[in-house]
């Protein structure tokens, strides 16, 4: 079967997470990705560690790189330069996420790179994109965390904000970058287009409810810890051994919920008759349902509230999580290469059985692929060893 972006090429100058991320995404959908790395160091997170592969690959680089080619270039030297003008010649898309402005200085501003590939999809990641005075702070997933409110409604209350635990910022802002560049090489007849992607822009869109929450009312959101700001009861709890999840987003749900626990009261009460009550009375139903729940483990409790249909979960650490049969079903747990040099992974969470994500290559060493990559562009053996030798590869 084919995959979806045979053929497609992609141009990674991206670093760090966002980019890199949405780039690994069109490389699993079949895309031919070339990532473009400085010589000698290459992507910063490749020295971001421990942990780090027997050949020396860090974790974190991993999450980010697979299904691409590596080349070095040195993007300062106008030798370099030109080497990407005709790497850019030959791409559908464009990905950097340089300070705004660098293609720019580099005589590659959107007219350039139109002239040289009339049909390229240019998508450039910043902290908080192109066209205004702060265009040129650098932006980093934890500082959008903080300045996009992420951090003010995650953690138990306002007073002890906190980030979460991934650098999500990043990784929704790739996410939605995938989906722009998709939707721009989709469009008939494809012509060039530019995507001005921000970080703060991916940030504040995802609060979601909680953005819309205060658009509505005018009201400051709260920070719920691990309850929710729209839906009473859904949070976690504790039995008297271990803790767990549950949701209860329906009439029915919440009708089920208080059979199982023997408290119809609860049901028939006004308080309680709807969501909206819920949310209201929530500090007085919590505590109701918490002691219900110490009287028995954690483990209990999943049991018959999965026999019962009610939403709930253990609340895993990530070794417990790949050791579920539900990632073992899904064979969440990958690994590209063989033997020894194998790399584990986690697999593509985009699963399309008529064709379906690959993952042709592992993470490429720094440079891995220079050679292959410049000959392509027509280079012989001897001008790639010139170009090496005047350290531009």
């Amino acid at each position: 079967m084919t995959a979806l972006l045979d053929g497609v090429r992609v141009l990674d100058l991206s670093r760090i997470l966002a980019g890199p991320f949405c780039a690994m995404t069109l490389g699993d959908l079949g895309a031919d990705v070339v990532k473009v790395e400085a010589p000698g160091r290459g992507d910063d997170t490749r020295h971001w560690g421990p942990p780090f592969t027997a050949s020396g690959l860090s974790a974190y680089f991993l999450c980010a790189n697979r299904n691409k080619r590596s080349l070095t270039l040195d993007l300062k030297q106008e030798t370099g330069r030109r080497v990407l003008r005709e790497l850019i010649a030959r791409s559908d898309v464009l990905i950097e996420n340089f300070r705004a402005g660098t293609l720019e200085s580099w005589g590659l501003g959107w007219d350039a790179l139109r002239a040289l590939r009339p049909d390229l999809v240019y998508c450039t990641i910043t902290g908080y994109g192109y066209g205004h005075e702060y265009s040129d702070e650098a932006g980093y997933d934890f500082m959008i965390q903080a300045r996009g409110g992420l951090m003010s409604i995650t953690g138990p209350s306002a007073d002890a904000p906190h980030k979460v635990g991934v650098a999500i910022t990043d990784l929704m802002t790739g996410l939605f970058a995938v989906g722009a560049i998709n939707a721009a090489l989709a469009a008939r007849p494809r012509r060039a287009q530019r995507i001005d992607m921000a970080l703060f822009d991916a940030q504040v869109a995802a609060l979601a409810n909680v953005a819309s929450n205060f658009l509505v009312s005018g009201e400051r959101p709260a920070a719920y810890g691990n309850a929710h700001p729209n839906i009473v009861p859904y949070q976690a709890f504790e039995g008297s051994e271990g803790s767990f999840a549950i949701g209860v987003g329906s009439e029915s749900l919440w009708q089920k919920l208080c059979a199982l626990l023997g408290r119809e009261d609860l049901a028939a009460d006004p308080r309680f008759a709807g969501n909206p009550q819920r949310v209201e009375n929530r500090e007085t139903l919590v505590p109701l349902l918490q002691e219900e729940f110490r009287a028995k483990t954690a483990s209990h409790w999943l049991e018959v509230l999965v026999a019962a249909g009610i939403p709930c979960a253990p609340i895993h650490a990530v070794d417990e999580v790949f050791a579920d049969p539900r990632a073992q079903a899904r064979a969440l747990r990958v690994e590209i290469g063989d033997g020894a040099d194998a790399i584990p992974m986690v697999a593509s969470a985009m699963r399309i059985p008529t064709a379906p994500a690959v993952l042709r290559r592992p993470p490429p060493a720094l440079g891995a692929d220079s050679d292959e990559v410049l000959a392509a562009l027509g280079y012989s053996a001897a001008a790639v060893a010139a170009l090496r030798d005047a350290g531009v590869v």
